[in-house]
């Protein structure tokens, strides 16, 4: 690995303005006064088109096209509005104003399309209708999958929000177009005439009409590509870059280093490989792996995204077919596309290996119909499933599985770091009903086998996860990779940039990444963006005509309901005709989807494993490859663009899975016993607790068998959600095609009801929300709003609990999360109110000390905020809880908000049925102290009081304020006239006292 020895302070450089540069302007100087030629008072009367802008705005059943706009700016200016004066706007404003062609149905507010209606009589129609340019050509313009029926000239500004107050943004509008055209004059050469060189520019700028033809872009194949250091020689000498490199890494190529097999593979099987996967050798790691278990040990291989792992164990599957046509195999994977991925190089695998054609392969998942399930079990000789189905499905009804276990010898199951937290707890469990069936039933010999990206203490995840020990770790990795460059890119900040255009918004991050993308995609470089911005690069590409590029753009969704959506995303991956997808974190897992030549992650992924995993989905061919992190403007982002070392130093933290935790193990043994009564001595399955939980929880005949408590029955699996997600799903529609010509809805995805009730808004793109039916309709809009749902409030206190040596309390009982008719900035939320119940603990910050924060002006929020984070970072399941994380947007804001919080520090539930708050507050005041301690003695500026599962950021923030709480709580003296008076709280006050919450009847205070 190299670092590059490049500067990493970004060097300032003048704005182009219409060609020329501009000056760098002082804002605290008196501007020079400079006389305007009578032209540009005319352009100056042309930008009455600000005022209208800002009122559409302000409007959202409005939307801002071009002949809307037109018609009321004509009226002010009692002539026609012509685009050479609206692109001379464009020229002088480039980053600001946005004027191009869209796709008329993006358009949609409310599910209606917008009227073009009381347009002059004397003024042009800039809609242009596909249906006559599909005629001479079969493609139109038409964007991928949706089949539209016109374009339409948008012009906007470039807000990243929208605001009641108007005025205050069309006079930032105004002033910057003033600073525009004199920074021109200033800037115009000697002899030349400043009228004459806005003109020539505006020319550039009127909107192409959308491109049509495929052949404008001509993509070169993969190994026609250029190299990655000469794109990243490239990039250096664009005009819009501007140091954003501020560290690069290259790791250099790696050759394949070979591995051998103790006991040589029969001739069949090396034809097999040799035929269907072209592999006459195996890497180190495979051959290790495929050794260990001829040997008959369990085997957990952790090596590099795309090393061949699934080898690992589909060899040892076709062994043991070999030497029993009886031999059966369990394969588990997390998603749904894995299994098919794999489930499809299996049978290939097997048609080319003579002796094992007749073997079947089959799919059991929820999407197995009942009729097919017994034809499964009785022919198939490995199944394809998900854990979900072993907890649910397979164990339950074990009696009718009895032949394909006994006759079992491997069970493999890939992505392993995939189990971990509170669905890792679970799963340790299953497994161990499993192994416990696979006993009764005679089979005691089943080898497991895993395979994971590369994680921390490997062999130690596996043991505790499948409760075994001979366990063989292999790490080595012997597979080949390619040259692969690492960039961390810093956007240009407001303090790079011209203060007039940062203050509107038109830069950042989003737009950097997808300008990144594009540059990439049109150098024939197959790119994956980890982001949600497939909008916003819709916008960009179309705003440049460049629809023949976004043909060759499509998102990915890891829940992609429809499975030939996701077949034909990844035919054109394979095939090459897909330029660039838009991603979730979904294919940070093994779905193989094609050539990649670069991965751009828009904002640090949540961790460190995360940011590895996402990076090695580029190079996954022996080429060179390219990762970059285009950071956000967020404390953890900012984090790693100061120390990028981290990225590739920084260890990654151990998985965790709770073995012990009560609530999960007396939830599976109610189901075990169901499968087949307990006794003690299946402690050696569930651990010492097995004893204390069977004689409280479950129900004891007179043969001293133990068998599920009466309110289990009859399917105790059923009361058990092992993902701690909600049973019920919502259908997401997408009706934006309803009402035209062969339009009909399309099933998009489902969303847990976790998700569904507080992801699912009226007045966005979501038409309509139907809670008695589960159904979202959703259209398809451009629109600068987000929404989120923000009370979370106690109900009612359950249990108490002291804190050592202090006089405050821990309360553990229900909250109500609420969403309603509320305002989020001047949107309202149509959909009627909500409300769900779930469970969590909290701490109330004492009155004394919030006198004391007033007093020395901290800001109350960010302390709480911070103080929780801490909390979380201490406990191992804090991946399964949730805070109250407060938004910027709110604590700060220059207007009183009517919703006052109470001071309390609240941690709950992820989801409605899980169960790790109960766990987290029996603990919480330990884990208060640990917090305490770290906060205290960690010489970092705030990374212990920051979370990487953040939802606002880690802006509002205060590591002073946090380690206050702390020592209130614990009740540590405070030294009022030690405690620095702070720069003063911004915004209006938003936290009050809490109010004391009514415990039930009878609760007593816990022990410490």
């Amino acid at each position: 690995m190299k670092r590059s020895a490049g500067p990493t302070k970004r060097t300032p450089k003048r704005q182009k303005v219409s060609g020329a540069t501009s000056t760098t302007r002082n804002q605290h100087k008196e501007k020079e006064t400079l006389e305007w030629p009578e032209y540009f008072h005319d352009v100056s009367q042309v930008f009455a088109l600000n005022t209208v802008l800002a009122f559409v705005s302000s409007r959202r059943h409005l939307a801002t096209t071009f002949p809307m706009i037109r018609s009321s700016v004509e009226g002010l200016l009692k002539r026609p509005l012509e685009l050479s004066k609206v692109a001379e706007l464009k020229a002088l404003l480039p980053d600001v104003v946005e004027f191009a062609y869209i796709p008329h149905s993006n358009l949609r507010i409310h599910g209606e399309t917008v009227c073009r209606q009381n347009k002059r009589s004397n003024s042009p129609d800039f809609t242009l209708h596909s249906q006559a340019l599909a005629i001479e050509t079969p493609s139109g313009s038409r964007l991928p999958g949706h089949e539209e029926e016109e374009h339409v000239l948008v012009l906007d500004f470039a807000e990243n929000f929208r605001t009641t107050k108007s005025g205050n943004l069309v006079e930032k509008r105004n002033q910057r177009f003033k600073d525009a055209i004199d920074e021109l004059m200033k800037a115009t050469p000697e002899g030349e005439v400043s009228m004459d060189l806005l003109q020539a520019a505006a020319r550039d700028h009127i909107p192409p009409l959308p491109a049509n033809d495929s052949q404008n872009l001509v993509i070169p194949e993969p190994k026609d590509r250029p190299s990655i250091d000469d794109i990243l020689l490239e990039i250096q000498k664009q005009q819009w870059y501007k140091n954003q490199i501020v560290d690069r890494r290259t790791f250099k190529e790696k050759v394949a280093i070979e591995g051998l097999l103790a006991e040589p593979l029969s001739h069949t099987i090396q034809q097999a490989l040799r035929e269907s996967r072209n592999i006459t050798s195996l890497y180190y790691h495979q051959a290790a792996a495929i050794n260990a278990i001829a040997q008959r040990k369990h085997v957990i291989v952790s090596t590099s995204t795309a090393s061949g792992k699934s080898v690992i164990y589909q060899v040892p599957l076709l062994k043991f077919l070999e030497e029993s046509s009886n031999a059966t195999a369990i394969f588990i994977y997390p998603t749904k596309a894995l299994a098919q991925d794999q489930r499809t190089a299996l049978e290939q695998l097997l048609w080319a290996c003579p002796g094992l054609q007749h073997i079947k392969v089959a799919t059991y998942d929820g999407d197995t119909a009942q009729d097919h399930r017994r034809t499964i079990r009785e022919t198939a000789s490995v199944i394809f499933t998900n854990f979900d189905m072993l907890h649910a499905s397979i164990l339950p009804h074990e009696e009718l599985w009895r032949t394909f276990i006994k006759n079992l010898k491997l069970v493999a199951v890939d992505e392993l770091h995939y189990y971990s937290n509170l669905f890792g707890s679970h799963v340790a469990q299953i497994i161990r009903r499993f192994r416990r069936i696979c006993a009764a039933v005679g089979n005691q010999r089943v080898i497991f086998v895993s395979c994971s990206a590369t994680i921390s203490k490997p062999s130690q995840h596996m043991k505790r996860l499948f409760g075994v020990e001979d366990v063989e770790e292999v790490v080595e990795d012997g597979a080949p990779s390619g040259k692969k460059d690492y960039l961390v890119w810093d956007p240009l900040g407001v303090k790079d940039m011209d203060p007039g255009v940062a203050k509107l918004g038109q830069s950042g991050p989003m737009y950097e990444a997808i300008n990144l993308m594009i540059f990439l995609m049109m150098r024939g470089v197959r790119v994956i963006l980890f982001c949600k911005a497939m909008k916003a690069l819709r916008q960009r590409l179309s705003a440049e005509g460049r629809l023949d590029v976004l043909e060759k753009v499509m998102p990915y969704r890891g829940v992609l309901k429809d499975s030939q959506d996701r077949r034909r995303i990844e035919h054109k991956a394979f095939s090459g005709h897909l330029l660039g997808i838009v991603a979730t974190n979904a294919l940070e897992l093994g779905v193989d989807i094609g050539v990649l030549d670069a991965v751009i992650m828009l904002g640090f992924p949540f961790g460190i494993a995360n940011f590895r995993q996402q990076a090695g989905r580029a190079g996954r061919r022996s080429r060179d490859s390219l990762a970059v992190l285009v950071a956000e403007d967020l404390p953890i982002d900012r984090n790693y663009v100061e120390s990028p070392d981290k990225l590739y130093d920084q260890p990654m933290d151990d998985l965790i899975v709770d073995i012990e935790s009560k609530v999960i193990i007396e939830a599976h043994l109610q189901c075990a016993a169901h499968e087949m009564p307990l006794s003690k001595d299946d402690a050696f399955y569930f651990g010492t607790s097995l004893g204390e939980l069977c004689d409280s929880k479950l129900r004891k005949d007179k043969d001293g068998w133990y068998h599920p408590h009466s309110k289990f029955l009859p399917y105790p699996t059923k009361h058990i959600s092992i993902r701690g997600a909600d049973d019920d799903k919502y259908t997401i529609l997408d009706v934006t095609k309803v009402g035209l010509p062969n339009g009909v809805p399309r099933i998009l995805e489902e969303l847990e009801l976790s998700r569904a009730i507080f992801e699912l808004y009226e007045g966005g793109v979501v038409k309509e929300v139907s809670h008695d039916t589960k159904v979202a309709r959703l259209v398809r809009a451009d629109v600068n709003w987000i929404t989120k749902p923000r009370n979370v409030d106690a109900m009612q206190t359950h249990r108490i609990k002291e804190i050592a040596r202090s006089p405050h309390r821990a309360y553990f009982g229900s909250f109500r999360k609420i969403r309603g008719n509320t305002v989020l900035d001047v949107i309202d939320v149509d959909t009627p109110p909500y409300e769900r119940q779930v469970t969590g603990f909290w701490f109330d910050v004492p009155k004394d000390l919030l006198g004391l924060m007033k007093a020395k002006q901290f800001n109350p929020a960010e302390a709480i905020h911070s103080a929780s984070h801490a909390w979380m970072n201490r406990f191992a399941l804090s991946p399964d809880l949730r805070t109250e994380c407060k938004a910027a947007e709110k604590e700060y804001n220059k207007e009183e908000s009517q919703r006052k919080r109470p001071a309390r520090l609240i941690l709950y539930d992820a989801s409605r049925k899980g169960s790790v708050s109960a766990q987290a507050f029996d603990h919480s005041g330990e884990v208060l102290r640990q917090a305490h301690d770290t906060v205290e003695t960690c010489p970092c500026k705030d990374g212990c009081i920051h979370s990487a599962t953040c939802s606002e950021g880690n802006v509002v923030a205060s590591k002073i304020g946090a380690l206050l709480i702390l020592k209130a709580l614990l009740n540590f003296d405070i030294d009022a006239n030690s405690v620095a008076m702070q720069s003063g709280s911004q915004g209006f006050e938003t936290i009050v006292e809490a109010m004391y919450i009514r415990p039930l009847d009878g609760v007593q205070v816990e022990p410490a």
